[in-house]
């Protein structure tokens, strides 16, 4: 979506710092908008979602557990992360280097169930590339350190993966330099930005933090957060090149590597809200599934473990809701990005620019992503 939208003349409010609300800010002010933006956290990012994340950009294996608009989503969001880190005044590791699938020989039926699906996916959507499956020879190409442990493997071009805490601090870096007002460490009701008539429009980028907001409505949709846990972890003996997964009977186990020898490893998803530590039992069942893979995961050194949680609708799918009311500014929520922020951020973030500016999105009808209106008539629902 080139930048070619003039918004000069225009002032936004935008309630949330964290991947969606800084994306938003800083593509606004591109545009000659002037951006309020209020955090309840600070510049670090530490109370967002994103910054507890993998940051794998991977439609293809997101296709085996998730809906075809998010897989188009995320085939849509790949070109544009690649155009949107590019005009980014500091850089952001991004690679697109393809995913690696991994499983021991006790999975051996759970990887056929999931490569037919996968392949079953492909003859769906032309846009995903085929998944290529990996003898020992060409696994020894590809990924040579875990060769030796695995006699086979699943291949999917074309899959990315992003640093999370490079882009958000280059983020923020950008809106200083665009002048953009951030107010870090506020907590503000957006209703009460609302009363305030010099803004074109306040957006909701909240996550979790927005749930009264979503329950409300002639039609709401119940907000809750899924907890999921990560271990950063540093290991330098490890040389994967690619995020890899590990086909594991309770659940698909990740890792992420990203620069100087730092993997991020996950796997749980939990309904829950709690904000606690991780557990024991996922931290044990991490650290013993990682050590499966390469034996060097033995000797790394555990930099953190954390939790947060996904904001996620009842659907499980992300949604643009546009709240008009006599007398107020008009109210833009943005939320429900779950398990797949990264992967399909941008995507979401074009759509918005389009409703601000034109009151609808022609992008979000042809990617299948929900936005709806007071009246609860959708302009676009997903398939």
């Amino acid at each position: 979506m080139a930048n070619s939208l003039n918004l000069s003349n225009s002032k936004y409010a935008i309630v949330g710092g964290g991947l969606m609300g800084r994306l938003l800010a800083v593509a606004l002010a591109n545009r000659g908008a002037q951006v309020d933006l209020f955090e309840k956290g600070g510049s670090d990012a530490s109370h967002a979602a994103a910054r507890i994340a993998a940051a794998m950009l991977a439609p293809l294996a997101e296709s085996a557990i998730t809906e075809d608009s998010v897989v188009r989503m995320g085939l849509y969001s790949l070109p544009r992360w690649k155009e949107l880190i590019s005009e980014l005044s500091e850089s952001v590791f991004f690679q697109q280097d393809g995913t690696l699938i991994l499983w021991h020989r006790q999975d051996a039926s759970d990887a056929e169930r999931f490569t037919a699906h996968l392949e079953k996916n492909c003859r769906a959507n032309s846009e995903l590339s085929s998944p290529q499956k990996l003898s020992n020879e060409t696994l020894r190409e590809l990924e040579p350190s875990v060769a030796d442990r695995f006699n086979q493997g699943l291949y999917l071009p074309n899959e990315g993966q992003l640093d999370n805490r490079q882009l958000l601090e280059a983020l923020a870096s950008e809106l200083k330099l665009l002048k953009v007002n951030c107010h870090w460490h506020v907590e503000i009701d957006p209703q009460d930005l609302r009363k305030e008539s010099s803004y074109k429009a306040v957006i909701d980028c909240r996550g979790t933090g927005a749930k009264e907001t979503w329950s409300t409505g002639d039609k709401p949709n119940t907000l809750r957060g899924v907890r999921g846990e990560v271990i950063r972890l540093y290991a330098p003996e490890v040389k994967l090149r690619r995020p890899t997964r590990l086909i594991h009977p309770r659940y698909p186990i990740y890792i992420a590597p990203k620069e100087n020898d730092v993997y991020v490893v996950g796997a749980t998803e939990i309904e829950s809200d709690d904000l606690s530590e991780m557990s024991v039992r996922s931290a044990m069942e991490l650290l013993s599934a990682v050590y499966t893979i390469h034996s060097g995961f033995a000797e790394a050194r555990i930099l953190e473990m954390a939790t947060q949680c996904r904001p996620t609708l009842k659907n499980n799918l992300p949604e643009i809701r546009m709240n008009k009311d006599k007398g107020l500014v008009d109210l833009i929520l943005i939320n429900g990005l779950y398990r797949h922020g990264f992967m399909i951020a941008p995507a979401v973030l074009d759509c918005a620019l389009q409703i601000l500016e034109q009151g609808s999105s022609k992008t979000a009808l042809e990617l299948g992503l929900s936005v709806t209106h007071n009246s609860n008539q959708a302009e676009a629902v997903c398939a």
